[in-house]
């Protein structure tokens, strides 16, 4: 067959299947009065390309698509960057909170009496406070002349927050014989440090913490030996002796006794004990969380959990005075749960 031969053949079937079309179409019309459903084949429409128009017309009617919905996408987008930046993604932003105060140590007998000692109002609920205190590289908290010392043993434990860039040697609690700051030996690392009567003694890395987030640290010591602890884990020690001041001194948070040293960064659930912790008595602190009470209440001294304000709860009355120090209620960020 020749190549005119199968031209010829190819139109007529292309004619023949167009004229059946039109049959079923006019039976289709006749019938049930629809519009033709059946459109020419493929066959002899196929090799045609769209025509200029046609790309027009889509290439419009994807910018309109873009038009209509790509400003909707971009204010979805600016929205979630807001809510990340307002922290409402953080599990904790919706938490209960502890309101200030809520939980406090009762002691019948007054202060240093460890007679009839108990908790009252809404304790070990598990809640998170509702503040933290916030310190600026300036900012401190005087709680007067306190007498936490009876012999030669201490625990100190507080949670904190310390911003990159300290001063040196940022002081965290300070009283004239003992003194729990860090040192920041790179960009976002501290390592804790503890003073006791004029010597710092010292440990071995990994007793380090980062900033921008949540840890507990502090220190026991039982008279001949230095533990540190960061989030209920032991950091190393260090043989230590000496006993510390057995009268009233002044202490300090967020600064240095000498108003020298001081923290940047936020500071909560302050607690210091006249007695050395074993290692399961500082894990049981640190699993009670940011919001956790005191565990010890016939060894403790002071108890601030500076929810809102620097008044101490352990009953001993030590309350504090604040200078230009901001209790922020936006501070969950960097917080995880123990």
């Amino acid at each position: 067959m020749t190549m005119q031969q199968r031209r010829n053949e190819a139109n007529t079937t292309s004619s023949q299947i167009s004229q059946r079309e039109r049959e079923i179409n006019k039976f289709i019309r006749k019938r049930f009065g629809q519009k033709q459903i059946l459109k020419s084949s493929g066959f002899a429409t196929g090799h045609r390309k769209p025509s200029g128009k046609a790309f027009r017309q889509k290439a419009q009617s994807a910018m309109e698509y873009l038009m209509t919905y790509g400003w909707a996408i971009l204010i979805i987008a600016i929205v979630l960057v807001a809510f990340f930046s307002l922290n409402l993604f953080n599990p904790y932003t919706f938490s209960p909170k502890a309101s200030p105060g809520s939980c406090q140590i009762l002691r019948p007998n007054g202060p240093g009496s460890n007679l009839f000692v108990s908790e009252v109002g809404l304790c070990n609920t598990n809640e998170i406070p509702q503040y933290v205190a916030q310190f600026n590289g300036a900012d401190y908290i005087n709680m007067g002349n306190v007498d936490d010392i009876t012999g030669t043993q201490i625990s100190i434990f507080i949670w904190n927050y310390p911003f990159a860039g300290q001063y040196s040697y940022p002081t965290q609690v300070s009283r004239s014989d003992y003194q729990l700051g860090s040192n920041e030996t790179g960009t976002g690392t501290f390592e804790i440090r503890f003073c006791m009567l004029s010597a710092c003694p010292s440990t071995t890395p990994p007793n380090t913490i980062s900033s921008n987030t949540w840890s507990q640290v502090g220190i026991t010591y039982n008279g001949s030996i230095v533990t540190f602890y960061i989030n209920g884990h032991s950091a190393g020690s260090v043989s230590a002796s000496g006993s510390l001041l057995p009268v009233p001194s002044n202490l300090t948070i967020g600064i240095a006794r000498n108003l020298l040293n001081p923290f940047s960064g936020q500071i909560s659930n302050v607690q210091i004990y006249n007695t050395s912790f074993s290692p399961s008595a500082v894990n049981t602190l640190y699993t009670e969380g940011i919001g956790g009470t005191p565990i010890d209440l016939q060894h403790l001294v002071g108890w601030w959990p500076l929810n809102g304000n620097s008044n101490d709860y352990s009953g001993n009355g030590n309350n504090g005075v604040p200078t230009n120090v901001i209790f922020t209620s936006s501070w969950e960020n960097g917080y995880s749960s123990p």
